[in-house]
Parts: structure tokens; C-alpha cells; sequence
């Protein structure tokens, strides 16, 4: 089975209006609903995931991760190739999409390669009651935003970062934020890779800690990619 190419998959996840602000959400899933194999998402993955995630990293104004996901993934470095960093600034936009991260206790250090070896200054999204003194240091490394008293707000979250100039969110998880973006309404887009794995085992979903809610969703694309499948759903309202 035929695979789509790069300038496809450009085509396929275009962004209709870049002024506004949308979270688009990206996971991979086995066909029994395993977000992970042995505790990570990249065992589910293959190249025309991986295809797919530069494509929506080379769109995103901002790549937004919860901060367990950057302690279990990495994210150290995270970075499009060349070719996508021109075709981005063909496109009006800078080489390369900022990086987020969401924390409330604010517990990855400056050291972590999340900050060290960022190829653009970070941001790190908490709330007013985080520890001080680790929003002090974070300070030093990264633009930290205060968005919300107790909790983080994520509604003023993106606004925040849409003030910033980074309307186009891609959020690639984990499952505790996309839950949480689900019970404010704020999730625009869901692309899902379905990957032709079953994997049996007790993992999780891709949302979870959110109260039960319905999200109507329609059906924008579904390509095949080998045997892997291609899920592009967006918000019906």
C-alpha cells in the first residue's frame, strides 16, 4: 500500500487560518486502544507516524507537552529538520516552533535536557501557587507564564501564548493535560495514528483524569499510511 509523502501530509494538516488560535492534539494508539508499549509512546510509532508528527511539528506555532510526558519522552532538542525549518520560513513563520511545557509543582530542574539543550528558549506554563524559588530558576532558562491562582488555567494559558504570537498549539500529550483540555473544550483538532498493533496489558488511554463528557468530533481525513492509518478529526460545534 502506498504511503503519502511529505508535501501530502503539508497539504493534508493544512491550517486554514493561522490567526486563529487552535489546540491541535497528536497521539498514537494501538489498535486496542494502547497509547504505549513498556511505558512509551515510540514502540507504537513507525516512519509514517513519524513522517506525520514532523509534518504537524513543521505546522505548530508552539509544541505544548504536560511535564510528565517530558520526563517519561525526552523533548530534549526538539527540533524540525532543515527542509521543514525552510518551508517555514518560506511560510512567515521562524525556523522553529517554540516548546512548551505545563507544570504544576514545577519539579524538572533547569539541568533537565528539556532546557539544556533547547534550540530556542523554552516556555514553562505553571499557576501563582507554584514553589517561587523553582519559578525563580526556571526563569533563568525559560519564559515562565502564570496562568491561573491555584491551578493552571488553560484557557488563559492560550491566550497567553496567542499574545505571544503562538496561536497554533500542537499538544502531544500526555494523556492527564489532553483529559483536561477535553473538560474545558478547548481541544480543535484530534490526529490520531492508528497503528496496526494490538498490544493487550493494562495502558492507558489517551485522555484520562477528566470527568466523563461528550465532544462531538467530525471527520476531516483518513489516510492510509502502509498499514498504519492516518486520523484527522475536528470539533463540530
Amino acid at each position: 500500500m502506498s504511503a503519502p509523502t511529505r508535501q501530502e501530509l503539508l497539504e493534508a494538516y493544512a491550517i486554514a487560518d493561522r490567526g486563529v488560535p487552535t489546540v491541535r492534539m497528536n497521539f498514537v494508539m494501538s489498535l486496542d486502544g494502547a497509547v504505549t508499549i513498556e511505558g512509551r509512546s515510540g514502540g507504537l510509532g513507525d516512519e509514517h507516524d513519524r513522517l506525520a508528527m514532523q509534518v504537524l511539528r513543521t505546522l505548530a506555532d508552539v509544541v505544548l507537552v504536560g511535564a510528565g510526558t517530558v520526563r517519561v519522552e525526552g523533548y530534549g532538542g526538539l527540533q524540525v529538520d532543515e527542509a521543514d525549518a525552510a518551508w517555514r520560513r518560506a511560510h512567515g513563520l521562524a525556523s522553529q516552533p517554540r516548546v512548551a511545557v505545563v507544570s504544576s509543582r514545577l519539579d524538572l530542574g533547569p539541568e533537565h535536557p528539556f532546557f539544556a539543550r533547547a534550540v530556542d528558549r523554552p516556555i514553562v506554563v505553571t499557576h501563582a501557587a507554584a514553589p517561587s524559588d523553582r519559578r525563580a530558576a526556571l526563569a533563568e532558562v525559560a519564559d515562565v507564564l502564570v496562568c491561573g491562582d491555584e491551578a493552571v488555567d488553560l484557557e488563559a494559558m492560550l491566550a497567553a501564548l496567542a499574545a505571544a504570537g503562538l496561536p497554533q498549539v500542537l499538544c502531544e500529550g500526555g494523556p492527564h493535560l489532553f483529559g483536561a483540555l477535553i473538560e474545558a473544550d478547548l481541544v480543535g483538532e484530534l490526529c490520531l495514528s492508528l497503528s496496526p498493533t494490538l498490544v493487550a496489558g493494562d495502558a492507558g488511554r489517551i485522555a484520562r483524569g477528566a470527568p466523563e463528557v461528550a465532544r462531538s468530533m467530525r471527520l476531516v481525513h483518513a489516510i492510509p499510511a502502509g498499514d498504519l492509518l492516518l486520523l484527522r478529526y475536528a470539533r463540530s460545534r
